[in-house]
């Protein structure tokens, strides 16, 4: 029993749990994460306005197509414990419903949205559909998608909301070590889980907001996007959430200078 194959994987998962509970403990102290970034400079007295921010992965924005992978997997699972409330749902209607969102969820990450282009969009398909109903060809043209006979098991739904989750929770963990710290005199380029950093004074870079991705917008995100006085430098462009929120952080930041307390009083006292 105590050898046998389940035994065996057990011990592993618990070792490398334990290996991982070391390294923390001994590393630990030594990382230079965001949020210890962001623990300093709210302590700092000189400082009253920054902004931290890192790079979200462009698969962020299939999460409500991860909300629908699970909700879609609750409901297949309780369809097959025979519920008489569930019984009579299609799993290919869910399936097509959860395929619908997948197919915003693409538009959204592959294409540059703006509310320009959805409106033509939206116009043109008002006019497509106006043009099949003077030819009677509406109700034909709704059964093409019917003939899909898109459907996934509960297991299936469930795997793909699993693997997006893991996407994103890499993501976050990769932003703990790479990310940019912005102050009113500097800004930090963070490389790395030690020191490894640049620093870069006000003067030699430039920031802009972006959100012309109108459906990107909604969703919460948009991007801000660095460029540097050395033209040699690529700009840098950060997929960032609470894009609002961080754009008025950013515009106060960018704003103003910060003198140190020390200075303040050797000016106060001359």
């Amino acid at each position: 029993m105590w050898t046998s194959n389940k035994m065996i994987g057990l011990y592993i998962a618990l070792g490398v749990g334990a290996a991982a509970v070391l390294a923390w403990v001994f590393v630990g102290k030594t990382l230079r994460t965001r949020l210890k970034m962001e623990r300093a400079i709210r302590q700092d007295p000189d400082i009253n306005d920054w902004l931290v921010v890192f790079d979200w992965t462009p698969k962020v924005l299939y999460i409500p197509t991860i909300v629908a992978s699970i909700l879609a997997s609750v409901v297949m699972f309780l369809k097959g414990t025979g519920l008489p409330v569930l019984g009579s749902i299609n799993p290919e209607v869910i399936g097509g419903v959860w395929f619908a969102v997948f197919f915003v969820n693409f538009l959204v990450e592959e294409y540059n949205i703006s509310i320009k282009i959805l409106l033509i969009t939206l116009v043109s398909l008002g006019f497509f559909l106006l043009w099949l109903h003077l030819l009677g060809w509406v109700m034909a043209f709704i059964r093409l998608f019917k003939n899909l006979a898109f459907s996934i098991s509960a297991t299936g739904y469930l795997l793909v909301g699993i693997i997006g989750l893991l996407t994103i929770l890499i993501s976050w963990l990769k932003g703990l070590f790479f990310y940019v710290t912005i102050t009113p005199n500097y800004m930090n380029l963070q490389e790395g889980p030690t020191e490894t950093g640049e620093q870069i004074g006000r003067e030699d870079y430039n920031s802009r907001v972006d959100t012309s991705d109108f459906l990107e917008r909604l969703l919460g995100f948009g991007r801000i996007i660095i460029t540097f006085r050395d033209k040699k430098r690529e700009p840098i462009s950060l997929l960032v959430w609470r894009i609002q929120e961080k754009a008025q952080l950013l515009e106060r930041v960018r704003g103003k200078f910060a003198i140190d307390l020390q200075q303040q009083g050797q000016l106060h006292q001359s």
